[in-house]
């Protein structure tokens, strides 16, 4: 199972929206995909995906049901872990309380080729938390300002604090391929001149007026409009990340995601 952390330095920069197609795209090519909506605050992937769910994460952590009793199957075929939204306890998770979530997941015996883990923006101790327990890690963002700011703030945490790798920069609503992987230029220059380690590129996703009325639409582009820009993106996206499956071996402080790749329990 390969786990891929998604997160980006502030919102409204398409996270989510990157998770959710992502997670579509590799459906779409025959793979068993899981998608945790890990951003307990403002949790919107079910939106996204059409699919309303009756339970949630909170559920799971007051003891009211079980991981595998919340988890359900989109129209998509994908495995939805559903977030909870508008509940602060959950948007304000302790470090203890966020290992909590990630080492529920060692109780799931069936076997999924990818785990997605959709985080909230920013930097708390759970998006770190989740940040390390995944095996590689897609920073979104737009070509703004703020959004570079935040974006390079985030990875410099992940390099620094948490001495993670395989640091992914996925530049959204872009022009155009050109104009992402510029971006991605940019970003990465500053990181191996103020932080001794370069990122990585794996596609850009382009400007397209479909997304938005997609969403309005409760469906992934890729469902939505298949023929359109972001959708080609989307594709080659998870085509990327289809293509490093397993080349990767594990790396952070948290490894419970991985334990039944592993066939133990982690220490």
């Amino acid at each position: 199972m390969d786990v891929i952390g998604i997160a980006s330095g502030k919102g409204g920069v398409g996270k989510t929206s990157t998770a959710v197609n992502l997670a579509v795209g590799l459906t779409l090519r025959g793979h068993k995909v899981m998608l945790f909506d890990a951003d307990m605050g403002l949790a919107n992937a079910q939106l996204t995906l059409g699919c309303p769910t009756e339970f949630n994460f909170g559920h799971v952590l007051s003891g009211e049901k079980t991981l595998e009793e919340i988890i359900v199957t989109t129209r998509q075929g994908i495995r939805l872990v559903p977030g909870a939204s508008g509940v602060q306890k959950l948007a304000s998770l302790s470090p203890l309380e966020a290992s909590a979530i990630v080492q529920a997941f060692s109780s799931i015996e069936e076997e999924i080729d990818f785990l997605i883990v959709d985080s909230a923006a920013g930097i708390s101790n759970s998006v770190l938390t989740f940040m390390q327990a995944s095996q590689r890690r897609l920073i979104v963002l737009r070509d703004e300002p703020s959004s570079i700011a935040d974006a390079y703030g985030t990875i410099k945490v992940l390099i620094n604090d948490c001495k993670l790798d395989e640091i992914y920069v996925v530049p959204n609503m872009v022009d155009s391929q050109v104009a992402g992987q510029l971006l991605y230029k940019r970003i990465n220059e500053v990181c191996k001149k103020f932080l001794g380690r370069p990122v990585k590129y794996l596609c850009s996703i382009t400007n397209d007026e479909h997304m938005l009325t997609a969403a309005r639409n409760y469906q992934s582009v890729l469902e939505y409009a298949p023929g359109g820009n972001a959708a080609r993106d989307f594709r080659k996206l998870a085509e990327s990340v289809a293509a490093m499956s397993g080349t990767t071996t594990a790396n952070g402080g948290v490894q419970f995601f991985f334990e039944r790749m592993i066939g133990q329990k982690s220490v």
